[in-house]
């Protein structure tokens, strides 16, 4: 547990101050979190509903929790008990039932909208062309508030080959922010990861979700 406290606390030492660290907690204990947590990570990021369940049974809202997986529509009930913030909001479709499930709940889900900056057609996320129409779509749904976007970009060894799809993403993110959508808020720009969230931070996140580097590889 060592370990994780002294990489949480470089890791802090080394971004700015407007940037925040978000856990990516796959597969990791209520224990390791919570020393990352103390060592003063500020969100939790889970990809998968279950673990997310289990972990939050042990540690509760000690910080923020954020979805960064792929929601599946049959989990929404579930997922919108436990988290903050939906980070990877891919369709108008989507939106659409989080906002029917969140209604019924009495709840407003903060969600960022899901870029696939690289335009990989294996991955989730709206193509960059297509962004600012799904969010005008999205604005109008009375229990979802859009705070931003995310993106993941293709993935490469070198971290410099994720610089394009920062700045696409980053792009559109400051045009979305000058038109002035209501119920939009461009305030989150989650980019970047453990081999990439130093050339995230460059190209604007202020938002990096990092795992490997803080807890070491998975076995």
């Amino acid at each position: 547990m060592e370990n994780i406290t002294r990489n949480v606390k470089n890791i802090i030492k080394e971004i700015p101050d407007n940037v925040i660290l978000e856990i990516a907690a796959k597969t990791r204990s209520a224990d390791e979190i919570k020393t990352a947590i103390d060592a003063g990570a500020k969100i939790i990021g889970e990809n998968y509903l279950q673990e997310s369940e289990n972990v939050y049974k042990k540690l509760g809202k000690i910080v923020p929790w954020h979805f960064i997986g792929h929601l599946q529509k049959n989990k929404i009930n579930r997922v919108i008990s436990i988290f903050d913030m939906i980070e990877t909001v891919d369709s108008f479709k989507l939106a659409q039932e989080i906002d029917k499930r969140c209604k019924k709940n009495n709840k407003v889900m903060e969600v960022l909208i899901e870029v696939n900056s690289g335009r990989e057609e294996n991955k989730f996320g709206i193509i960059p062309e297509n962004v600012i129409t799904e969010i005008e779509k999205i604005s109008k749904l009375v229990n979802i508030k859009i705070k931003g976007l995310m993106t993941m970009g293709p993935f490469s060894g070198n971290p410099e080959d994720a610089r394009p799809y920062f700045k696409i993403t980053k792009i559109l993110f400051d045009e979305i922010k000058n038109i002035n959508i209501h119920n939009v808020e461009m305030k989150y720009l989650s980019m970047g990861m453990t081999n990439s969230y130093k050339i995230a931070i460059e190209e604007g996140a202020n938002i990096v979700r990092i795992g490997t580097l803080i807890f070491g590889e998975r076995i």
